[in-house]
């Protein structure tokens, strides 16, 4: 709309302005009013109102961005700006000369807040009927009532809005305050297209009904299945499922993920559902829908232990496929199930060179089944591993990809491999030579080294140079504690090494020398100088008397007073400690089970809940409170893990094998663990 063009009339402040008159918009007193964000000036409303009116039919969405931040809500108040805004947007969203109308609709659903004045929304509503198909589908929030969209409902015939009316009709109807009269009307017209025979629509309509019948989907799987993998029915998703305020038509694959998630509550029929469209477009050769399928096959298994079984042959079976990212995720998920896959270790074996990937994924099937063999523990993994790993950290954006299948980390491949440490350490130190201190591996390997512990001793030649960069020198300081006295000739370059001007820095470097040196009780009169001397106790580095056991007897107090009166962590250090220097667990074993009840009642702690299981597994005793939540996590579904992605499953397996020792060491007397 121009400034010249003629529209209905409007009420503003009192007068009338015919179409959004830029004369009525100056008449506006803007003065006092506020806006959605305090640094945003009112005056930035007319001005980019008056900015729309004028470009017309020229209009974009990015002139209406500014709108956004104005006149609709940031916090708990709707701004005093909004509703004197409110009729010209409106003027503006129906004018059909206008060039953003269906971004200035969008505007209006984000500015409707619950509580409004009927009154003020009348003319907003009446974009429900305009001629325009893509306003009509974008004003369907507008709607705020299950009467006005069975009234859309009843007389829209555009099938690319009738859909999304459908959905929101059953979504409405599912409200609490929903008149029951209309729920009732709304129920008999999603019953009238789920008894009809077009695919589509009768998808919309199970969806629509989740929540006046959630069961519904599952009673449908069947159908459902056959509907998703039709390859003649596909297209036709597209031609109709849109969705305010999502851009362009959505697809099959996606429509696949929003159904399954109408699955939430049933993890039987997901897998189902799930398992059986894998299956179905291995038939078709339908390798859209295969990915799609294993993506939300890879969402249950790293949520869910028991999904195991049945994804195992699937995937397996996938590994021939013809398509590179049908592969590519189905040897993901069996490097996920690790040992478990050891059937088809020859088959990931034939596909070491394989190139085969997913553009928006990262690795190759190759790269993703040298992992999986890995994880096997399978030695045909161990040729170029080394080599193709550092290459991976070395490339360029590497650490912005999250997305999975993706490849894993350098820690996540070799810490588990150190029984193989003489064979990949070759490796491993010629990596390390060629990254030097800045490369962008390198600092991984050192974290690999350090949880090698003994076993990367030849590295340590391999090591010296990078104590003299700040960016290396405290990784290989931990590096070298981990080798203990094995260490010692590292000594002279570790007193010497270059760290950041940082006390504990220093005090690392110190107490490494001390540990290396092995003389034993030089460390520990060391280590118990400086606890004894923290001015604020639990700061103290109480915690590494644990290794002196016994030994550190005189500094039991100490630790004691830590536990009896520090924060919840230091008390989880302390009564670790404790439990080392006197093999005692009747004081420390009430700290513990702090840290280890909650997690068998639902909590995500579960880094102090491995903390807490390791010093019980080597005293060898537990608490029956304790015995009792580590049965019930033993026989839990759920995934123990607060990480993401492959992640997720590598804590749940660590800490379920906590549990399994935690438990046969229970049986086990006091005396004896200690």
């Amino acid at each position: 709309m121009t400034a010249g063009d003629k529209q209905d009339d409007v009420a503003v402040d009192g007068m009338t302005m015919t179409g959004m008159s830029l004369e009525a918009l100056d008449a506006v007193v803007w003065d006092g009013l506020e806006t959605g964000r305090p640094i945003d000036p009112v005056e930035d409303v007319p001005r980019t109102l008056r900015r729309l009116a004028l470009a017309g039919a020229e209009a974009t969405e990015e002139d209406c961005y500014p709108l956004y931040s104005l006149v609709t809500r940031d916090g708990c108040e709707t701004p005093s700006a909004m509703p004197v805004a409110l009729p010209f947007v409106v003027a503006l969203a129906a004018d059909p000369g206008m060039g953003a109308r269906v971004f200035l609709v969008e505007l209006l659903v984000a500015m409707n807040e619950p509580g409004q004045a009927e009154e003020d929304w009348a003319r907003a509503r009446d974009l429900l009927a305009d001629p325009e198909p893509a306003v009509r589908r974008a004003a369907i929030p507008l709607a705020r009532s299950v009467a006005r969209l069975l009234d859309r409902w009843r007389v829209e015939t555009d099938p690319a809005v009738r859909l999304p009316v459908l959905i929101a009709l059953g979504e409405a109807a599912a409200e609490p305050e929903a008149d029951q009269d209309a729920v009732d009307a709304a129920r008999a017209a999603l019953a009238d297209v789920l008894g009809g025979d077009d695919p589509v629509m009768w998808v919309a309509a199970v969806y629509a009904s989740a929540g006046l019948d959630r069961e519904l989907a599952v009673r449908q799987l069947d159908r459902l299945v056959e509907v998703f993998s039709d390859l003649g029915v596909r297209p036709r998703f597209e031609d109709v499922w849109f969705v305010p305020n999502v851009e362009g038509p959505c697809d099959r694959e996606t429509l696949v993920w929003w159904v399954a998630r109408r699955l939430e509550h049933d993890p039987e029929a997901k897998l189902s559902f799930t398992a059986r469209l894998i299956e179905a477009s291995r038939w078709t050769g339908d390798a859209l829908l295969c990915r799609e399928a294993l993506d939300v096959a890879w969402q249950l298994l790293i949520q869910r232990r028991s999904v195991a079984p049945t994804l195992l042959p699937l995937a397996g079976g996938l590994l021939d496929d013809p398509d590179g990212a049908v592969r590519l995720r189905a040897a993901n998920i069996l490097a996920a199930l690790g040992p478990a896959a050891a059937p088809y270790a020859d088959r990931l074996a034939e596909l070491l060179d394989d190139d085969g990937a997913d553009e928006y994924l990262d690795g190759t099937v190759g790269e993703i089944a040298h992992w999986a063999l890995a994880r096997i523990g399978d030695p045909r993994a161990l040729p170029g591993l080394i080599e193709q790993l550092r290459a991976q950290e070395e490339e360029h954006g590497r650490g912005y990809g999250t997305a999975e299948p993706r490849r894993p980390d350098i820690t996540d491949v070799l810490i588990p491999l150190r029984a193989h440490a003489d064979v990949l350490l070759p490796a491993v130190r010629e990596a390390i030579r060629r990254g030097g201190a800045r490369g962008g591996a390198t600092r991984g390997f050192l974290a690999v080294l350090e949880a090698w512990g003994a076993d990367a001793v030849p590295a340590l030649p391999d090591l010296l140079p990078l104590l003299a960069d700040t960016w290396t020198s405290i990784s290989v300081v931990g590096v070298l504690r981990a080798m203990g006295p094995a260490a010692a000739s590292a000594e002279p370059a570790l007193r010497t090494c270059q760290v950041l001007d940082y006390p504990g820095n220093h005090w690392s470097v110190t107490w490494t020398a001390a540990c290396i040196s092995g003389d034993r009780a030089a460390a520990l009169r060391l280590l118990g100088d400086a606890v004894m001397a923290a001015e604020e106790p639990e700061f103290g580095p109480f915690g590494a008397l644990a290794e002196f056991g016994h030994d550190a007897a005189p500094y039991a107090d100490r630790v004691r007073s830590i536990m009896e009166n520090g924060t919840q962590w230091s008390r989880l250090s302390a009564a670790i400690t404790l439990m080392s220097i006197t093999c005692d667990s009747g004081p420390a074993m009430k700290v513990l089970e702090e840290f280890v009840l909650p997690i068998a009642a639902g909590g995500d702690q579960f880094g102090a809940f491995r903390d807490a299981l390791q010093p019980l597994i080597r005293i060898g005793e537990i608490s029956p409170a304790i015995q009792t939540a580590l049965l019930a996590l033993q026989q839990s579904e759920r995934r123990l893990s607060q990480l993401e992605g492959y992640q997720r499953i590598f804590q749940d397996e660590e800490l379920r094998g906590l549990i399994e020792q935690a438990l046969v060491c229970a049986q086990v007397s006091p005396a004896e663990a200690c």
